[in-house]
């Protein structure tokens, strides 16, 4: 039995980078993007090669497993293990040097993808291979897998474009594996001499043939490369720590002709015919996998055919061609990048798009990439879906179709023991019906665990056995990822549902989309990691805190990871008291990025509101949950006492703000904001001027917290330009009558009766009280708001929503929180944003001309769960040019001021924000619509931001 004080000793003395035995680092590796789970005993994060060295020493001695892990999204199982985890993302992740005149590049294996795209880009080249995971995968996980991407029918797969590896074997001995024999481990160059027929009629000939050691590489014929061989070992062989790639050409141009077919097996017959024409990329999908939003063809399915040209006329003469070529229901044609980066993101948003059957039922990988001989491609589809009817199986197959290779999850059911059975049976037939067409068992993310077990059906043993005396020469002491590719464990072990718990677990949310089941919700993560993307474009979102600090525990996937264990209760042992999850889940903005962006729709601030709740239950919360999370009541009670002047003196006092900053859990490097002399609805009780009951439709305006008693002017603004539309503003009552309904808008009622029969309230969607997980008092906020609501909610009116914040937490939180009660849904239901209001209820006004440029940022929530399309048209009606980034201001509510959080707050804000206001022409108008947004700008920048409606309000005073 491992001693682990003593191998913990041997590592920490003989490596300079982290070594790491705690729960959180571990929980953090339980998995990679498989159904596979195994708890490793320790993290090290090696600095060079050296620290690589000493690590493989140490546990050899002991006789620990080594787990060379990259970016984590393998979906085999081959990124897990018992032993120690390489974390070769955190320190060997650069690149060393681009040559290119010899279109070579060097670079460390933990290098994300798409910082060597960025880094050749300037020189008109390109990486080759670029599977879907290209903004988080690296080129070390590449190399082990030998992935290919979407490009491979022109540029090959991984294996195609490497030159040579720097490679560290299990007993230490450092080789540089390459073309003739270099680099070879002693015995290989004699092993493949006695097994050339073997070797020359054994292994199947498609371009997608990624299953098992690639030991036809060592061909004479074909260079006995040695490196080549090494791609798609899958970590079993040795360690890479440096790689020679080679470059291509990147066109100028492209074009992408999307052609529609009636249906899949349509679209798979077509595909290898247009092979001749020479084009990048021939991928397929079929319409289950295609929002219904989407502005494709018309069509059952499609194909995504990209060409290449040194013009975008080339590009596009070339897509033309295939197109005449092609026999389709309908076609497109694209040129301009950014509908092509829109279109592509459809695709590559697949890989977790189809986790989910169109009913919600979920699905999983295990036979995710299975490939045959392109021109077999329609009929083994056909046999494909034949064998899952047969088995009550459903799945969504999409993928590389101009390779023949197919991706597919399938609703295998994981969690009972008839499922599994049912998994395993269905796993070896589809193995038999893939080698009766020709096929390989993986076609691009390698074999793991998921199908190493079948390759003697593809191989038959002989084969196998060979596969096992290769490893043996390269690893003897079979130290490195043992039970992958040779002597593998069973494909129905390991499974990472099974350590869930089988009975419901008692929450506060609803989790609709989940069946009201917290398992599920957390089982929805399945590691494909966008969330890892470290840097984002357009309107993404996920996952700022990520993109802060560069740690997994820090991205959404990371805090899903912590709360699976925390449900399995292995690891993570004291469930809601978790401190380890508690800190994840510390730096997590409940910005929502996650439920739009997240391929499966992960909702992290949903997650992190429910831990809180229970986590803080019956004990002492942190000072910030008193102060900012029940904000509503002290502002309240300022507002009522009309001691605003009298807060902001004292907040302008350096000593006492600071006192008050400690003792309320505030950032120091914060400046308390002021409150208004006058809030929003005492200036609405004092107005002169009406507009006639009958002058237009009535709309409702919600006096939020931040508007009511932080940003008035908003509010003010917003009633001049919805007025000035010709729509009757009212707001929601504030007195509860008992036995009779309220007006709408009686914040103006001075009655006696009224008095002494009311309950007197504010309507609030007790946003600052979910984000700080104090469920049960936002429960109770929100049905004294239903309460108050009623006679709204008995006429037609739309619910106007200034602060996107609030407006989120009433569309989706609120009737989520309240799942019992039908009037949170019916609430949700009439909520609109200012400019959905405008373009909804009074569609024939014209706003202002202003012809101005603008900067800024779109609200993180209005993005994740809002959406934007009604602003960017009313700011077109407005003359207003511009787009305004993505990302989160990093404030986010009561986050940024909270003690701890300055620095990740600020760095978020460095990350989109701050940069797009600094680039902004000199006379631009800034817009956030939020109150953190403009917060975070005046203090960090020292900006003004300004909401849609005070512009607008603006230019009608000065034109009316």
């Amino acid at each position: 039995m491992t001693d682990l004080r003593e191998l913990r000793a041997g590592l920490r003395a003989g490596v300079r980078g982290e070594v790491d035995f705690g729960v959180t680092a571990r929980a953090l590796t339980t998995m990679d993007a498989s159904n596979y789970r195994r708890v490793p005993l320790g993290v090290v994060s090696p600095r060079d090669a050296d620290d690589v060295a000493a690590v493989l020493a140490v546990c050899r001695e002991h006789g620990v497993p080594v787990v060379p892990r990259g970016g984590g999204t393998s979906i085999a199982g081959q990124a897990t293990g018992t032993g120690v985890v390489l974390d070769l993302t955190r320190h060997m992740n650069r690149l060393l040097s681009l040559d290119p005149e010899a279109r070579t590049a060097v670079v460390q294996p933990g290098l994300v993808l798409d910082r060597l795209q960025e880094a050749a880009a300037p020189h008109g080249l390109r990486f080759g291979p670029d599977p879907s995971t290209h903004s988080r995968c690296t080129l070390g996980g590449m190399i082990g897998n030998n992935s290919c991407g979407s490009h491979s029918v022109a540029w090959g797969t991984t294996a195609d474009n490497v030159r040579e590896l720097s490679v560290i074997t299990p007993r230490g001995e450092r080789l540089r594996p390459g073309p003739g024999w270099a680099g070879a481990p002693a015995g290989l160059r004699e092993l493949v001499d006695g097994e050339l027929a073997r070797l020359r009629t054994g292994f199947p000939e498609l371009p997608r043939r990624i299953s098992g050691y690639a030991l036809d590489a060592l061909l004479p014929e074909r260079g006995a490369d040695v490196a080549r061989s090494f791609c798609g070992s899958e970590g079993t062989l040795g360690v890479l720590t440096e790689a020679v790639v080679g470059l291509v050409r990147a066109p100028r141009a492209r074009a992408l002709a999307v052609l529609a077919y009636a249906d899949e097996s349509s679209a798979a017959e077509a595909a290898a015919g247009l092979l001749a024409h020479h084009p990048l990329t021939v991928e397929g999908m079929a319409a289950d996998l295609v929002p219904s939003s989407v502005d494709l063809p018309r069509g059952g399915a499609w194909l995504f055919v990209e060409t290449g040209g040194d013009t975008e006329d080339e590009a596009r003469a070339r897509a033309d061609a295939i197109v005449r070529a092609a026999d389709v229901v309908d076609c497109l044609v694209v040129t301009d990048p950014a509908r092509q980066r829109a279109l592509w993101r459809i695709r590559e948003d697949a890989s977790g798009t189809a986790t989910r059957m169109p009913d919600g039922t979920e699905a999983w990988p295990g036979w995710e990439d299975c490939a045959v001989p392109p021109a077999r491609l329609g009929a083994y589809l056909r046999d494909f879906r034949g064998l899952l009817a047969a088995h009550g199986l459903r799945g969504s197959p999409y993928g590389h179709f101009g390779d023949g290779c197919i991706h597919v999850r399938i609703d295998f059911d994981l969690l009972t023991g008839p499922g599994i059975a049912r998994f395993r049976t269905f796993s070896g037939e589809l193995a038999d019906l893939v080698v009766a067409h020709g096929g390989s068992l993986s076609g691009e993310h390698g074999d793991g665990q998921a199908r190493a077990e079948l390759l003697p059906r593809m191989y038959g043993p002989e084969t196998v056995a060979l596969f096992e005396r290769v490893k043996g020469l390269w690893d003897p002491d079979d130290l490195l990822n043992p039970g992958m590719l040779v002597r593998p464990e069973p494909l129905d072990a390991n499974l990472r549902f099974a350590v869930l718990p089988r009975g419901p677990v008692d929450v506060a949310f609803g989790y609709p989309a989940d069946g009201g089941d917290f398992s599920a919700a957390v089982r929805r993560c399945v590691g494909v990691a966008k969330c890892r993307t470290e840097s984002v474009s357009g309107p993404a979102v996920m996952c700022p805190s990520f993109r802060a600090t560069g740690r997994e525990e820090h991205s959404t996937r990371g805090r899903a990871r912590l709360l699976h264990e925390m449900l399995a209760g292995e690891l993570v042992t004291d469930g809601w008291r978790s401190t380890e999850v508690r800190d994840a889940l510390d730096l997590c903005l409940s910005c929502k990025g996650c439920r739009s962006d997240c391929p499966v729709g992960v909702d992290m601030a949903t997650y992190k509101a429910e831990f809180l709740h229970h986590h803080y239950a019956g004990r002492r919360r942190p000072a910030a949950h008193h102060t900012m999370g029940r904000l509503p009541l002290w502002l309240g009670w300022v507002a009522r006492t009309r001691s605003a002047a009298l807060v902001n003196a004292g907040a302008s006092v350096g000593p006492l703000a600071r006192a008050a900053k400690r003792l309320g859990g505030i950032a120091g490097e914060r400046e308390i904001p002021r409150l208004a002399g006058e809030p929003f609805t005492r200036w609405w009780r004092g107005r002169r001027t009406a507009v006639p009951a009958d002058s237009g439709a009535l709309v409702v305006l919600w006096p939020d917290t931040f508007t009511e008693h932080l940003s008035p002017s908003v509010g003010r603004a917003a009633v001049r330009v919805l007025e000035a539309a010709g729509l009757r503003v009212a707001l929601p009552p504030t007195l509860r009558l008992a036995g009779a309904r309220s007006p709408v808008g009686d914040a103006r009622s001075r009655s006696a009766l009224r008095l002494l029969t009311a309950r007197r309230g504010r309507v609030c969607c007790g946003l600052t009280y979910i984000s700080t997980g104090q469920l049960d008092r936002a429960r109770a906020v929100l049905r004294r708001t239903l309460d108050l609501m009623e006679p709204v909610l008995a006429t037609d009116a739309p619910v106007v929503v200034l602060e996107p914040s609030c407006a989120a937490t009433l569309r989706t939180d609120a009737p989520e929180l309240l799942h019992d009660d039908p009037r949170a849904a019916q609430l949700a239901s009439r909520v609109r944003t200012f400019a959905e209001t405008l373009e909804q209820y009074a569609p024939d006004w014209t706003p202002p001309a202003l012809d101005r440029t603008v900067a800024g940022q779109t609200h993180c929530h209005q993005h994740a769960v809002l959406g934007d399309t009604a602003d960017r048209r009313l700011r077109a009606a407005a003359g207003l040019t511009g787009d305004l980034s993505g990302g989160c201001c990093g404030l986010a509510g009561n986050f940024g001021f909270e003690q701890g959080h300055y620095e990740v707050s600020a760095a978020c804000a460095e990350d989109r924000l701050l940069p797009a206001v600094r680039q902004a022409p000199e006379n631009a108008l800034i817009l956030a619509d939020g109150y953190s947004c403009r917060t975070q700008l005046a203090q960090l920048a020292n900006t003004r931001g300004r909401h849609l409606a005070e512009v607008l309000a603006e230019a009608l005073e000065e034109n009316p």
